[in-house]
C-alpha cells in the first residue's frame, strides 16, 4: 500500500491517492494538523500543569456568569417568558449541554491550548481553523473590553452613585475628541493581566475567590428572596395571565436570549494544556460548570417573578426593585456586590483564552514566533498575555465597545459550530494521514523500503500516472459489495447461504464524508429560509413563499436523511484510538452534534445585518493576514502526509 503524501504536489501514490490527499491534491485550505502525541512535542517550555478540577470549575463558573444575569431576568421576564423564565433558563441550558457535550469529549481527546481552533484545525483544516481562531480573537478582545468598562459605573453605585469615584479612576469626557476615556476599566485590565503572567495556578485562585463572593451574592437572593416569597404569598405567580403569558413561543424567544448567559463554559477548554488529568478532569470541569450555572440561573430566576409581577420589573435593577418593594433597600449593596465580583471574574475569564489561542496559532506558523514563547520561571505565556492585555486596555479606556458587543456571539457561535462538526468528523472520517516533518524524511524512505516498495516510487517521474490508476480501479467498485454468510437453520439441521450487502471502508468513509457535507448544507438552508432574514413574501409584486418554502422543505429533507444515513452506517474504528483515549465520549452521535449543530447555526442567522457587517470586516482583514503571512509560514507547509498505521514505526526508525 502507499505510504508518502506530500503537501506541495510532488507525487504520491496507493492509499494516499485513494483518500484525496496526494501530493497534487492537497492545499493549504484542507491541510490538518496531527494531535499532539509522545512523538510530537512544542518546542521551548511547556505550560505548567497544575489545574485540577476545582480550578476548572471556578474558570467556567467565573467566566459564564457575568453581571448580565442581573439585569437580564428582568428584560427577558417582560418581554418574552413571564412567570416561566425558569424554564427559558433551563431550555437555554440543555442547549448549552450540546455544545457542552462536544467540547468536553475534543477536549479530552486533544488536550491541547487553542480550544475550537485547536479542534478544528485537526478535523477540519487550516483555512477554517484559521477562521474559528480570528473570530476567537475578536470575540475575547472585546468581550473583555466591554466588560472592564461595565465594572466603573457599578464600583461608582457602591461609593453613593454615579460620580462618586476618585477623579484619577473616574470617567472622563474629552470634548475635543468626542470620547469617554475610563481609567478604571484600563487599570482593572492590566492587574488582571499582570494576574495572569504571574501564573496559570495563581490567576484560577484569584478567579475562584472572586467567582465565591459572586455565588454567595447570588444565594443570598435565593434565601433572602424566599423568605419574603413565603411571607408576601409569591404575588408574582398569582396572575390571571397564568404561567406562559406570552405562549411557548415567548417562552421559547426567551431561551434564545438567555441562551447568550451560557456563554463562558468554553474557556475551560483553552486550559486543557495546563489540566494534570485532562482526560478526566476537563469533562468534570466543563460539565460541573455549565451545571452550577443552570442552577443559580434558574434560582434567582423562581425567587425574582415570584416576588413581583412579571410586567411591573424594573428592566434596569430587576433584583434590587424587587426587595426594595418588600421594604429591603439595604440588599441593593450586596447585589452591587455581586455585579461588581461577576464582572471581574468575567474579566479575568475573557482574557484568560485568548493569550493561549495566540499562542496555538504561533506555534502553527500563522502568526508571528514570539507569540508562541513561554516564560521559564512562570511557565505562561506571558508575551501573548501581555499583547492581550495592551490591546484590551487601549480599547477599554478609549473605545465605548457596547455597540460591538454583539460581535462577541458570532465567534462563540461559530467556535461551537465547528466543535459540533468536529465530532461528526472523528467519529465517522477520522483523518487517516498525518503530517511528518520533511525533516524524517530519511525514515519516511527507510519504512518506505522496508514494505517492499523502491522509494523512487514516491520520488518518480510520473506519479500521478500511479495515482490516477489507482483511483480508476476504485471508480470501478460497486458502492455496495455483496458478502456471502453462512446461516445455521438448526431445525432442520442445515446451512443456508445469506446474501448480505455491507459499504466497503473506502466507500464507507466516502459516504459518511458527503452526508455530514450535505447535513450542514440542510441545516443552513433550513435555518435561513425559517429565520426572519429570509425572502419576504412579496416584493414588488412577485410572491416568493413558494421559494421559501421550497427552500425550508429542501433543507429539512438534507438535514432528516443525513440524520438516517449516520444513524445507519458504522462510525469509524479508528475513533477508539484517535487522539488520547480513555477520556468523555460525547453520547447520542450523530443526533447531539447535529441538533447543536441546527441550534447554533440557526442564533448566528438571526444576528443582526449591522453586526455581521461588521464581522465581515474582521474576517476580511483575517483572510489578507492569512494569504500574506498564515499560510507561506504555516508550519505544515513542508510537512509529509503519512498513513497513521506507519507513524510509530516512523519515529522508531528515527530513533534508531
Amino acid at each position: 500500500m502507499g505510504l508518502l503524501v506530500d503537501s506541495n504536489g510532488e507525487g504520491g501514490g496507493g492509499e494516499g491517492g485513494r483518500n484525496g490527499g496526494s501530493w497534487g491534491g492537497r492545499n493549504s485550505l484542507i491541510r490538518r494538523k496531527q494531535v499532539d502525541s509522545v512523538n510530537v512535542k512544542s518546542g521551548g517550555h511547556q505550560l505548567a500543569k497544575e489545574l485540577t478540577v476545582p480550578h476548572l470549575v471556578a474558570v467556567g463558573v467565573g467566566s459564564t456568569i457575568g453581571a448580565g444575569v442581573y439585569i437580564l431576568v428582568g428584560t427577558v421576564a417582560r418581554e418574552h417568558s413571564g412567570p416561566a423564565l425558569a424554564i427559558s433558563f433551563l431550555i437555554a441550558g440543555i442547549a448549552a449541554a450540546l455544545s457542552a457535550f462536544c467540547y468536553a469529549e475534543l477536549a479530552s481527546r486533544c488536550p491541547s491550548a487553542g480550544s475550537a481552533y485547536h479542534y478544528t484545525y485537526i478535523c477540519i483544516g487550516e483555512g477554517v481553523a484559521w477562521l474559528v481562531g480570528w473570530a476567537l480573537i475578536l470575540e475575547y478582545t472585546i468581550g473583555g473590553s466591554a466588560v472592564a468598562r461595565g465594572i466603573s459605573p457599578n464600583l461608582a453605585l457602591l461609593f453613593g452613585g454615579e460620580g462618586s469615584l476618585p477623579a484619577f479612576i473616574a470617567r472622563q469626557h474629552i470634548p475635543a475628541l468626542g470620547l469617554v476615556v475610563d481609567p478604571c476599566a484600563a487599570i482593572l485590565v492590566v492587574i488582571v493581566t499582570g494576574l495572569l503572567c504571574v501564573g496559570i495556578k495563581e490567576s484560577t485562585v484569584a478567579q475562584g475567590i472572586v467567582t465565591i463572593a459572586n455565588a454567595c451574592a447570588m444565594i443570598f437572593v435565593v434565601v433572602a428572596g424566599t423568605y419574603l416569597g413565603f411571607k408576601s404569598g409569591w404575588t408574582g405567580y398569582e396572575l390571571p395571565t397564568g404561567y406562559f403569558p406570552f405562549g411557548v413561543n415567548g417562552m421559547l424567544a426567551g431561551s434564545a436570549t438567555v441562551f447568550f448567559a451560557y456563554i463562558g463554559f468554553d474557556s475551560v477548554a483553552s486550559t486543557a494544556e495546563e489540566v494534570k488529568n485532562p482526560q478526566r478532569d476537563l469533562p468534570l470541569g466543563i460539565g460541573a460548570s455549565l451545571s452550577i450555572c443552570c442552577a443559580l440561573y434558574m434560582l434567582v430566576s423562581m425567587v425574582i417573578v415570584g416576588l413581583v409581577p412579571y410586567y411591573a420589573m424594573d428592566p434596569d435593577t430587576p433584583i434590587s426593585s424587587a426587595f426594595a418593594s418588600h421594604g429591603m433597600q439595604w440588599a441593593a449593596y450586596v447585589i452591587t456586590v455581586g455585579a461588581v465580583t461577576a464582572l471581574c471574574s468575567t474579566l479575568m475569564g475573557s482574557i484568560l483564552p485568548q493569550p493561549r489561542i495566540l499562542m496555538a496559532m504561533s506555534r502553527d506558523g500563522l502568526l508571528p514566533p514570539f507569540l508562541a514563547d513561554i516564560n521559564k520561571k512562570t511557565q505562561a505565556p506571558v508575551k501573548s498575555t501581555l499583547a492581550t492585555g495592551i490591546c484590551s486596555a487601549v480599547l477599554a479606556f478609549f473605545m465605548d465597545v457596547s455597540v460591538l458587543a454583539g460581535m462577541v456571539s458570532v465567534g462563540t457561535l461559530v467556535a461551537f459550530t465547528m466543535v459540533a462538526i468536529s465530532v461528526l468528523i472523528i467519529r465517522y472520517v477520522p483523518p487517516d494521514e498525518v503530517p511528518l516533518p520533511s525533516s524524517l524524511r530519511e525514515s519516511i524512505d527507510s519504512v518506505w523500503l522496508r514494505h517492499g516498495r523502491n522509494s523512487q516510487e514516491v520520488k518518480g517521474d510520473n506519479p500521478k500516472t500511479k495515482i490516477n490508476v489507482s483511483s480508476s480501479e476504485e471508480s470501478t467498485k460497486p458502492l455496495l459489495e455483496k458478502v456471502d454468510i453462512m446461516v445455521e437453520l438448526p431445525l432442520i439441521g442445515k446451512q443456508l447461504p445469506l446474501i448480505n450487502y455491507t459499504l466497503s471502508e473506502d466507500n464507507r468513509r466516502k459516504v459518511a464524508g458527503w452526508t455530514i457535507m450535505f447535513t450542514c448544507v440542510g441545516v443552513l438552508l433550513l435555518t435561513y429560509s425559517a429565520s426572519d432574514l429570509a425572502l419576504p413574501r412579496n416584493i414588488l409584486g412577485f410572491d416568493f413563499s413558494f421559494l421559501r418554502y421550497t427552500l425550508c422543505g429542501g433543507g429539512g429533507i438534507l438535514l432528516l436523511l443525513g440524520l438516517i444515513v449516520l444513524t445507519c452506517i458504522d462510525q469509524d474504528d479508528a475513533r477508539h484510538t484517535f487522539g488520547h483515549t480513555g477520556g468523555f465520549l460525547c453520547p447520542f452521535v450523530p443526533l447531539l452534534p447535529i441538533v447543536c449543530i441546527l441550534i447554533n447555526v440557526y442564533l448566528l442567522i438571526n444576528l443582526e445585518a449591522d453586526t455581521w457587517a461588521r464581522v465581515a470586516v474582521w474576517l476580511l482583514i483575517g483572510v489578507v493576514i492569512y494569504v500574506f503571512y498564515g499560510r507561506s509560514h504555516s508550519s505544515l507547509e513542508d510537512a509529509v502526509y503519512v498513513p497513521v498505521a506507519h507513524v510509530d514505526e516512523i519515529f522508531r526508525s528515527s530513533g534508531n
